[in-house]
């Protein structure tokens, strides 16, 4: 009996391997179809340089492109560090930090409206041991707040710019 199983079990396999081969993901590098020509970062320029940095890592691979729109960019990041419980000693036991990123995108040549977007993002972290270790929680989860926000808004901006 078992072998029998073995071969049945062998054809499904590669039936399931087969059916996955022809796999593209929808919001992917290849199908973003525009070029940053300008840009301008408001408020906290970090912040907004990194969401930038990776946007634009995505507009440079496709310059070449005859079909690539040319759009202008305005990032306004600011951070918010609050604390959320304290001990009755009045210690900051938890902070949470939320990331708000205002984002506009026109047509640098027709000067239409493409995209005009609030993205908001917040994550709790608890306060460590040692301060050293807070502090990189704190990065992480900043970190953490820019790749969703740079997420969010890629999407948006590739489903706004085929719209358009």
């Amino acid at each position: 009996m078992k072998k029998i199983n073995y071969p049945i079990l062998l054809i499904i396999l590669l039936f399931f391997i087969n059916g996955c081969t022809g796999y593209k993901p929808i919001f992917s590098s290849v199908n973003s179809q525009f070029e940053i020509a300008d840009y301008v970062i408001k408020g906290d320029k970090k912040l907004g340089a990194k969401i930038y940095s990776k946007l634009h890592n995505l507009s440079k691979s496709k310059k070449n492109n005859q079909n690539t729109r040319s759009i202008k960019l305005m990032i306004n990041t600011s951070k918010n560090k609050n604390a959320t419980s304290k001990d009755s000693a009045g210690k900051i036991l938890e902070y949470k930090i939320t990331l708000n990123t205002e984002v506009k995108v026109t047509d640098f040549i027709t000067k239409d409206q493409i995209l005009n977007q609030t993205f908001n993002s917040s994550l709790n972290y608890k306060v460590q041991d040692q301060y050293f270790d807070t502090v990189n929680l704190e990065n992480k989860s900043l970190e953490n707040l820019i790749n969703k926000t740079f997420q969010e808004l890629f999407i948006k901006l590739i489903d706004s710019i085929a719209i358009k």
